[in-house]
């Protein structure tokens, strides 16, 4: 009888219980736009980008790369556009000799839910990219931009093709 209620009493102290609720790390989140560098006059050839900054009034913080052709960065999910200066020359605190183009990123959004424990993320469709390059003017050190993949579901492929 003493083992009946011993058993009893185990059953109802562990019922109440739940698995663990951990995203795991590797499940897919709220993707970046996935941006890649190619060289305008040679145009199969992706190209390093040097002393590159990136900044938005709406996503802080801002960033920096410098020696490479491919970057992923956020895009405001609270909206349906973002917008950012690429600025060429931006790794130094002097800006006399900065050169800046602004591109904004104009989508819808779609979401996603994921688990209990992850929550939902965000999809992104871009519907079309506004930019100061519609003149191509020598001074601006973007050529071209191409959408390549206006669904941006993952990082893992390039959404915008950058010419410069």
């Amino acid at each position: 009888m003493k083992k009946i209620v011993l058993l009893i009493l185990f059953m109802f102290a562990f019922s109440g219980c739940e698995k663990d609720d951990i995203c795991d790390a590797t499940t897919s989140t709220t993707p970046k736009i996935t941006i890649e560098f190619y060289d305008f006059v040679n145009t199969l050839t992706a190209k390093n980008v040097t002393n590159l900054k990136i900044i938005s009034q709406s996503i802080t913080p801002g960033f920096s790369a410098t020696g490479v052709s491919k970057i992923s960065i956020p895009l405001n999910t609270a909206t349906e556009t973002t917008t950012y200066n690429f600025i060429q020359n931006g790794a130094d605190e002097i800006t006399t000799n900065d050169n800046t183009d602004v591109i904004t990123f104009n989508y819808s959004k779609n979401t996603v839910y994921v688990s209990r424990a992850c929550g939902y993320k965000i999809n992104f469709n871009l519907t079309n990219t506004n930019s100061n390059l519609l003149a191509l003017e020598t001074n601006y050190w973007i050529k071209n931009i191409i959408i390549t993949k206006p669904n941006i579901v993952n990082e893992n492929e390039t959404h915008i093709k950058i010419y410069f």
